[in-house]
């Protein structure tokens, strides 16, 4: 099946992102204070990364804490989908909707669940701060706010993300699977998806 079909297919789902979304980013509550978190940082995967799902993948860390670490993958583009098939997908009207978007797929847990990153100058209720320049929202309301032009003002729209167990992620850099950045929201909107890794590579800041 090819991406855009395999797309079609997961766009049906975006009505239940809310729900879902919060089902999976650890609470407040669970947060431990020792705890370094990684959220608001590129994970970007070693020249000899062993996992093929993972290989030259560029990460933006949502959510980290001692139950686990989430995020969404950035350069695995799956291609343009109208807006309107978006919304009309999940039962909104699309009259007058024109535009389209570029959808990636966010890792291979939940590929049904969807999320756009976005500019902190928009916020819902359910809207997740990832740091003071990139949020996450998984909602319809950001795509009928998209379409409506009053949306947030810079989006990656994805389907699924990458999770790891409590001190999974550490280990895995501590073996040298990934280094870190900064997340940068230039790259994480604006830059070619082709030379994303070599970019954020350049700027890594955990040394291998």
């Amino acid at each position: 099946m090819s991406a855009i079909a395999r797309l079609g297919l997961l766009v049906a789902a975006f009505v239940l992102q809310t729900a879902l979304l919060n089902a999976a980013l650890p609470t407040e509550s669970e947060e431990a204070t020792a705890h370094s978190s990684l959220a608001g940082q590129f994970l970007i995967a070693a020249p000899a990364m062993g996992d093929s799902r993972f290989e030259h993948t560029v990460i933006l860390i949502v959510e980290d804490d001692q139950t686990g670490a989430l995020g969404i993958v950035l350069n695995k583009p799956m291609g343009e989908q109208p807006l309107a098939s978006l919304l009309d997908a999940v039962g909104e009207k699309t009259s007058g909707v024109t535009g389209s978007v570029r959808v990636f797929a966010g890792g291979p847990v939940e590929p049904q669940v969807g999320f756009v990153v976005h500019s902190a100058d928009y916020r819902l209720p359910e809207t997740l701060a990832i740091n003071d320049r990139l949020s996450l929202t998984s909602s319809v309301k950001i795509l009928r706010d998209i379409a409506n032009k009053s949306g947030p003002v810079k989006i990656l729209v994805a389907f699924g993300y990458a999770g790891w167990g409590p001190n999974q992620l550490d280990q895995e850099i501590e073996a040298g699977a990934w280094a870190t950045a900064e997340a940068d929201p230039t790259l994480v909107f604006d830059a070619d998806r082709d030379s994303l890794w070599d970019d954020a590579w350049n700027r890594r800041t955990q040394h291998l």
